[in-house]
């Protein structure tokens, strides 16, 4: 279980260096200034020129990345160069916001999709079946935008009971009222995908030898499905779960925007646009750290709840 665990992480570490690299060269490398950006369109050449020699955008790519990266090692990732201030100043505040919408999304959307996706194998090739795979794929398939715009319209527009967007402050009521629609929102995305999964972990359990002679042996099929099937076709669910909590950490962008929500994914989208380096690369970074994290944390959940992971890794 070492083993596994420390190849696990030494990967995850690989491809965090990877996505910092990747991210901070292409942010390096679009066309443009940075003081130029800041300054705007009418500003003279020398004063841009300075603004970037302050801001040290007038070194080598390799240099400013190693300075970057010496930083960030010791929880320095600089000042934003639009707000001139330190990134960690705005990150943790739109990451909470982030937090608290996944987890939302996660309450919601996890019992409904492992509900959908038992429901369905247990009636497989009915009605249900049938439906609930196709209302999944529909909504999987539909736009963010094109599902938040409708939620909007009904409930924020004509009904009136919710607000159209905002902050997650106040109370827990208030809060709970502005994260209800964009929660509903990722909900609809990313149900169908949870369902299929729990759907077809499920049929496995069902056919599997394990269920038949527990039915054999006369136990009540209440008790075969809590018992038996359940606790191993979830398991692929696991890491779809983590997955999708990275997911709705740093890929919020559509969510966050239509519902002019600061989280971390429009922090992320105003950072590239102003060509902040160290806001978007500081959010970048923790983003794809957390995202290691949870998946790594998956990984070890499902090697422990299933030996034959972790020991089909040694092979």
């Amino acid at each position: 279980m070492a083993r596994y665990v420390l190849r696990r992480v030494g990967l995850a570490l690989i491809t965090l260096f990877i996505l910092s690299v990747v991210v901070f060269v292409v942010a390096s490398v679009l066309p443009g200034s940075v003081g130029r950006a800041i300054l705007g369109p009418f500003a003279d050449q020398q004063s841009v020129d300075q603004l970037n020699k302050d801001l040290g955008q007038d070194g080598s790519l390799i240099s400013r990345y190693l300075r970057w990266a010496g930083n960030a090692l010791t929880g320095d990732f600089g000042d934003s160069f639009k707000y001139r201030r330190p990134v960690m100043d705005f990150v943790p505040t739109a990451l909470w916001a982030s937090v608290k919408l996944a987890l939302m999304t996660i309450v919601i959307v996890v019992p409904l999709g492992i509900l959908g996706g038992v429901v369905a194998a247990l009636r497989q090739g009915k009605a249900a079946d049938r439906f609930l795979t196709i209302a999944g794929l529909s909504l999987a398939v539909t736009p963010e935008f094109v599902v938040g715009i409708v939620l909007i319209l009904v409930f924020a527009v004509n009904l009136g009971w919710l607000p159209a967007g905002g902050s997650a402050k106040g109370s827990l009521w208030e809060q709970f009222q502005v994260l209800l629609l964009p929660s509903l929102t990722l909900t609809a995305i990313l149900f169908g995908y949870l369902s299929r999964m729990a759907r077809a972990g499920t049929i496995e359990a069902l056919n599997a030898d394990y269920t038949r002679t527990a039915t054999l042996k006369g136990l009540k099929r209440r008790t075969v499905l809590r018992r038996h099937v359940l606790r191993n076709s979830l398991l692929p669910t696991i890491a779809v779960i983590a997955s999708q909590m990275a997911y709705l950490l740093g890929g919020l962008l559509v969510t966050e925007t239509l519902f002019n929500y600061r989280g971390l994914g429009l922090l992320i989208f105003e950072a590239a646009g102003d060509r902040d380096i160290p806001m978007l690369m500081g959010a970048v970074f923790i983003v794809g750290a957390l995202a290691m994290l949870m998946t790594l944390l998956a990984d070890v959940l499902i090697a422990w709840l299933n030996p034959r992971v972790r020991l089909g890794s040694k092979a």
